[in-house]
């Protein structure tokens, strides 16, 4: 009887030892995760535009990070789903302030001129609705700690477009869309497909 007892406590462990195996095999592990991550990088570095329908005011800028790209995000006060915000934006050498032809020094292994069809006042009314200053870093925007933006500069709000210009590690690919009110540009964190 005790040898019976001795052979049930022994399988109960070894089938608590091969389920807890099982449990730990099939788990995946950040790092295991990590590398498994696919990023679409396809979108190319060539300039990316839209026509605009409208020019309604621009509320606000932000940037955000994400697994494969940094993104920075144009809020356009009442503009909808419908509504078509136009933008191009496009690497260039140096960043030259609209209107004005100044040059606008912006850190970075490259520049993405970025040109929004939404002023920073209201065009019906003149007034402020973002406060952007020409050549000063955006306010209210810190891209400490991102992988791929270095800097970033209020060019101008010139003939109804807002101009901004990014500072980013290398040319490296980007895409630009709108989505409800939002003008998108993410800019991937490299050439890679597989992260």
């Amino acid at each position: 009887m005790r040898r019976w007892g001795t052979a049930l406590a022994t399988m109960a462990l070894a089938g608590g030892a091969l389920a807890a195996t099982a449990g730990t095999a099939g788990a995946v592990t950040p790092t295991a995760a990590k590398a498994a991550t696919t990023c679409e990088t396809g979108w190319g570095s060539g300039e990316k535009t839209a026509q605009p329908a409208g020019h309604a005011p621009l509320g606000n800028i932000r940037t955000g990070r994400h697994a494969c790209y940094d993104r920075i995000v144009f809020d356009v006060k009442g503009a909808t789903a419908a509504d078509r915000v136009g933008y191009r934006v496009g690497y260039v050498n140096t960043l030259y302030q609209d209107g004005s032809g100044e040059e606008i020094p912006v850190r970075g292994g490259a520049i993405l001129d970025i040109h929004v069809s939404a002023p920073s006042y209201d065009p019906g009314s003149g007034a402020e609705s973002y406060p952007g200053r020409a050549r000063k870093p955006l306010p209210g925007v810190d891209i400490s700690g991102y992988q791929t933006f270095r800097d970033t500069r209020f060019g101008s709000s010139f003939e109804g477009e807002t101009q901004v210009g990014l500072g980013v590690r290398a040319r490296l690919p980007f895409r630009a869309f709108q989505t409800d009110g939002h003008v998108v540009v993410d800019v991937a964190h490299s050439w890679n497909a597989v992260r």
